[in-house]
């Protein structure tokens, strides 16, 4: 399953972070974060549960760039 998200990320490496720490989260299959349109696209693993993940996406996100913000 393939989600978009709206996000508040104030410069292009603060989004690569985003994208970084996103990725590592455990349901997450890949994750596109772009600075430009302000959005994150992650698709999900079989059998997450995109609410649960994205809670973790967005504390992951959160300690590496205290400012952003992601739309859930």
């Amino acid at each position: 399953m393939k989600k978009s998200y709206r996000i508040e990320v104030d410069c292009a490496n603060c989004a690569n972070k985003m994208e970084v720490a996103a990725a590592r989260v455990p349901g997450v299959e890949q994750v596109n974060v772009n600075f430009m349109t302000q959005k994150m696209i992650v698709s999900f693993s079989d059998g997450a549960d995109p609410a649960k993940v994205m809670q973790e996406v967005a504390a992951a996100c959160k300690k590496v760039e205290r400012d952003c913000f992601i739309e859930l």
